[in-house]
Order: structure tokens, then sequence, then C-alpha cells
């Protein structure tokens, strides 16, 4: 099954992926029925989940509602540390993630736009570099998993600053080796062969260290990196299936 879910994931285009995905997941539920892993996001639980990304790790994506660890990781922050499931709220969230657009477009305190460049489940289609959006305008805005594939992040994250307002906050998670003490890119890497030895993934630019949040501050914002999954017990970080590494970036205008 590992060695499958890495050929669909390396050989099957990202946009045939989201249309059918769901599917593919509700198919293999069946296989997976039993107890011992929970998604807190869609509440259903299983012997374990999917194996799932470009190497097949075991036990990674729920058969419901796909979530992967760090978007059961956000929804319990947006959950426990946040009003998103309060307030009134405007929302914008670029690279829209399965396990959440539904939801969230369901969710009667929410003004929720979805935007990406490909995306086929985002209502708008837009480059994250250049926004269609006047300044001030969202309260919130998610971003997960986007900025390693653009090759201008300070002009993208200038945008994310613009199109908040102020007091406004954002949650810009992204793939990041906490070994490194910096960022590694490197603009004459483009085979995607190479950018995937060097970067982690055929289509990443880069690969982010330890000096994330001081690269997200450049573009005005402040920036927590907040340990969150630390406040869960060890049985619910395996239950849950949580990356017990992953910090939350909060970032505020």
């Amino acid at each position: 099954m590992r060695q499958f879910i890495k050929f669909i994931v390396k050989n099957i285009p990202r946009t045939v992926l989201i249309k059918f995905s769901f599917i593919f997941g509700k198919i293999m539920s069946v296989f997976y029925i039993g107890n011992k892993v929970e998604c807190p996001v869609c509440g259903k639980h299983y012997r374990k989940f999917l194996p799932y990304g470009v190497q097949g790790g075991d036990n990674r994506l729920c058969p419901s509602c796909l979530s992967l660890e760090r978007h059961r990781l956000i929804w319990l922050y947006l959950k426990k540390k946040t009003g998103f499931f309060t307030d009134n709220l405007s929302v914008l969230h670029i690279a829209p993630e399965q396990p959440f657009i539904k939801r969230f477009e369901k969710m009667q305190n929410l003004k929720y736009i979805t935007a990406d460049l490909e995306s086929p489940i985002a209502k708008v289609k837009m480059d994250i570099r250049e926004m269609p959006f006047d300044d001030n305008s969202f309260d919130v805005l998610l971003c997960n998993h986007v900025l390693e594939h653009i090759d201008d992040e300070l002009k993208a994250t200038k945008e994310i600053y613009r199109v908040l307002k102020p007091g406004a906050w954002a949650i810009l998670q992204v793939p990041l080796d906490s070994s490194r003490e910096t960022t590694y890119e490197d603009a004459s890497i483009t085979d995607p062969k190479e950018r995937e030895k060097h970067f982690g993934q055929y289509d990443h630019v880069r690969l982010y260290g330890r000096d994330y949040p001081q690269r997200l501050e450049k573009s005005g914002l402040k920036v927590k990196a907040d340990d969150f999954v630390s406040t869960f017990s060890k049985e619910e970080i395996e239950r849950y299936r949580l990356d017990k590494e992953e910090k939350i970036y909060f970032c505020q205008k």
C-alpha cells in the first residue's frame, strides 16, 4: 500500500488528486476499521491512518476527511487557542485543504473566501504574489504548505501583510527541517529530480530551517512559533497522530 500511495503522489497531477481523493479515501476506509487512532477534524477513528507522501510515510492520512498531521494540529489550535469557531471573521484561505473547506464554508460566523492559482476546489484563481484584494481586507488568513513553492517569498508575505487588517492574524505553516539553522535555497536548481533531492519535493524551491520566523518578519508580521503540540499528552499525540516536532507559526499584523 505504501508503494502504491507513493506512486500515485509522484505521478498523478495535483489537480486530479484533489478531485478524486475523497472517493479513494472512502473506499480505503473499509480496510482500516478500528479504534487505535482518531481524527479530531471529522471525529472518525480507525486501526491506523493511510500512508501518504512522496516517501509513502505510514499512518498519516485520515481516510474520511483526508487530514494529515498538520491539519489535525491546526484544527485543534483553532479550536483551543483562537475565536475562529465563534467570532465573526472574514477569512482568506489560500490553497484550501480538503479537510477544512466544506466545514469552514458551513460556518455561519465566517465570511470565507478560498483562493489558489491551480486548485480546482478554490473559488478565486489568483497568484499569492499579487492578490486581487484591497488593503486591510481580512481578519484571518490561512496559508499552509504554500511558501515553499513560491520563488519570491518576500513578495508573497508582503501581500499577506497587506491584505490583513491591523491586529488580524495568519497561520503560515511550511515543511521545516528543525536540524537546519538557516533555510537552504538555490535558484539554479530547477530540475524536478534535483529539487526533490535538495528540497524534499519536486516542486519545492527551498528547504526551510529554524530561521523561518525571521524570514516571515521581513514582511512586517509579528511571528510566534507556538509549541502547541507540547500541551498534549504522549497518548493524545499518538491517538491523533500529530507531529511532535511541528510548531504553529502564528503571525499578526
